[in-house]
């Protein structure tokens, strides 16, 4: 049953519980004329003019030059929060460095002023396997945000090749040289022989409840 606070009258709440009615089965929105045929209004222009007011009043909506497009305007449609779908590149090491490809294997939804970034073309996520990063409650089947191409700062988490190997640890400098350093303490510090690619860094974590 359609509620709403907005003042109504007889003939509006029965086109909005006729509307309701039809989105709730999934059949395809009415026409003008259907409604009327329904509601026992005699012409198309008297239920365009319902329709009108309804739109006013922002309880419905339609899309221009569509037929069949009239949509009840939810009460919580202005609360919505933007979601956008970040592409997820397969699995990090957060543990051992491994050689590890990062094909893309789907997208994560999040709402972003929840999650608090702005992603770009250049985000994507990783599922995190190992232990490594306890200590930054980062742990084994999170998934993490990273910016690609964003400057690594001192104790900022990062994804990296070292020497060929993939991993999550945390970025630092000593003597201006950067390396790499698990949160747990069974885990080594990781200097590069020869290569440290920063791969991006982490902007987000997201967990699943098990």
């Amino acid at each position: 049953m359609f509620t709403s606070s907005t003042p109504t009258t007889r003939r509006q709440r029965e086109i909005l519980q006729l509307l309701e009615h039809r989105q709730s089965t999934g059949e395809p929105p009415p026409s003008y004329r259907e409604i009327g045929e329904h509601l026992g209004i005699p012409n198309v222009s008297a239920v365009a003019k319902h329709i009108a007011v309804l739109r006013r009043k922002g309880l419905l909506e339609t899309t221009e030059g569509k037929t069949r497009s009239i949509q009840i305007q939810s009460p919580i449609q202005p609360l919505r929060r933007r979601i956008v779908h970040i592409p997820l590149f397969g699995s990090i090491p957060a543990g051992p460095p491994t050689e590890r490809e990062q094909d893309a294997e789907g997208c994560v939804s999040v709402d972003v002023e929840s999650v608090g970034i702005r992603p770009t073309s250049r985000t994507f996520a990783l599922r995190i396997t190992g232990d490594s990063m306890i200590g930054k409650h980062i742990i084994d089947g999170d998934v993490v945000v990273i910016e690609h191409g964003k400057e690594p700062r001192q104790g900022d988490v990062v994804a990296a090749l070292i020497d060929g190997q993939s991993t999550l640890k945390t970025f630092l400098l000593q003597r201006g040289r950067p390396f790499l350093r698990a949160e747990n303490p069974k885990y080594p510090d990781l200097i590069p022989g020869a290569e440290l690619v920063i791969q991006g860094v982490m902007v987000a974590l997201i967990r699943k409840r098990n």
